[in-house]
């Protein structure tokens, strides 16, 4: 029996089966490449959903860890420590938001996110009838308040009655928004790119028709940047290349490169309206370990210029993928910005990606008919170059 297998069935004898795995034991990671425990390499055009920016084993920002777990590595929110306050002031500064909580998961951020919206309106007349908007085809995260919101009925069906009452609206669609606005809306949440339904940007238009109704009725917009911020769309955040600014913005994946972090952040407004000590709270979010790894990341956004490195090759990304879609008709379009790129398919895209990894290239799939690419930010023009050969052969084959 291989280590492989074995890991494999410890892993399933002992482990709740939530996920259906790839039948493959990851060992360890060099930039954007991944090594399974036979020894196998992987391009990783996956990036754990998003969520290694940086790329693998960046010896900068390991170095940053190593240092901090030589120091303390957690002390409870009763007291003050020095990575996560500088880490806090670096992500107000690239945010241009104002207050932030650090949560452990993008799930906690939307939670977080949520329960602020829900006081803001509270403080404001008292009652507890407020509704939220949220969009088809989202998807925020599984915990009980982030499942109320995504909007796919499967995944919420089992688990409901949820939390306030939820309308949802259609994506890029400003008058199914018009249309369930009432006096009890406290709150539209949408992602700025969706991820999970499809990968579909907001329309100029839409988001900024959005902002501005909330502006007039003091609705909060609350924007989810967990996937599609931090970079991955050419901007540090996606919402900033539009005339907008969230009340309340979520952040996660990206900002530890791999250590369990994320953070909402939000306005004045919001920050002097709504939670307050005894509100929120958690035991592990933003602990020194947690906060030196967001405080690198950020550093090393900086002095690598990787939004700019992202804005620079992203045109050549593109080429290339809309070669592949001019070459097969099995593949429709491509949509994305940036980083965060997919091809619509009309064979089943997991099929694509099952015979990626067999010819050692990691993709994901996004809703139903999407192949989905969400590489490290610092992939090279030498990468997509090796993910157009192999996608290439993989649709030969397949189409």
């Amino acid at each position: 029996m291989s280590k492989m297998t074995q890991i494999i069935d410890k892993s399933e004898e002992n482990i709740l089966h939530t996920y259906n795995r790839f039948q493959i034991v990851l060992d360890h990671g060099d930039g954007v490449n991944l090594y399974d425990a036979d020894g196998k390499e992987y391009l990783d055009f996956f990036s754990g959903i998003g969520v290694f920016a940086l790329g693998h084993n960046m010896p900068e920002y390991t170095e940053a860890l190593k240092e901090q777990i030589d120091k303390i590595m957690h002390i409870s929110n009763l007291f003050y420590n020095e990575p996560t306050a500088n880490a806090a002031e670096k992500l107000i500064k690239v945010s241009g938001m104002n207050k932030v909580f650090f949560t452990n998961s993008g799930a906690e951020a939307v939670e977080g996110a949520l329960k602020a919206a829900i006081k803001y309106a509270y403080n404001k007349d008292g009652k507890h009838d407020h509704e939220i908007i949220a969009m088809d085809h989202s998807f925020h995260g599984r915990t009980c308040g982030a499942l109320a919101v995504t909007g796919k009925l499967a995944y919420r069906e089992a688990f409901e009655p949820l939390i306030s009452k939820v309308n949802f609206a259609k994506m890029n669609n400003l008058q199914s928004v018009l249309d369930l606005i009432n006096d009890k809306t406290c709150a539209i949440i949408m992602e700025t790119v969706q991820g999970e339904g499809g990968i579909y940007p907001a329309d100029k238009e839409f988001i900024e028709g959005i902002y501005k109704l909330c502006q007039e009725k003091d609705i909060l917009l609350i924007l989810d940047e967990i996937q599609c911020g931090l970079g991955r769309t050419g901007y540090t955040y996606a919402w900033q290349q539009y005339d907008v600014k969230p009340d309340i913005m979520t952040t996660a994946k990206a900002l530890g490169n791999g250590v369990p972090v994320g953070a909402f952040l939000m306005n004045e407004k919001v920050a002097a309206n709504s939670l307050v000590a005894g509100d929120h709270g958690t035991t592990y979010g933003g602990n020194p370990f947690a906060g030196a790894a967001v405080n690198k990341v950020l550093e090393l956004f900086e002095t690598k210029d990787i939004v700019g490195h992202v804005r620079e090759l992203t045109p050549y990304l593109e080429e290339k993928l809309d070669a592949l879609v001019g070459k097969y008709d099995c593949i429709k379009e491509r949509r994305g910005q940036g980083f965060m790129q997919g091809l619509e398919l009309t064979i089943k895209p997991g099929d694509v990606v099952n015979k990626g990894i067999e010819k050692g290239i990691f993709t994901i799939t996004a809703g139903t008919n999407v192949l989905r690419l969400l590489p490290p930010l610092v992939i090279e023009k030498k990468d997509i170059d090796k993910m157009y050969d192999i996608l290439d052969s993989v649709f030969a084959e397949l189409a």
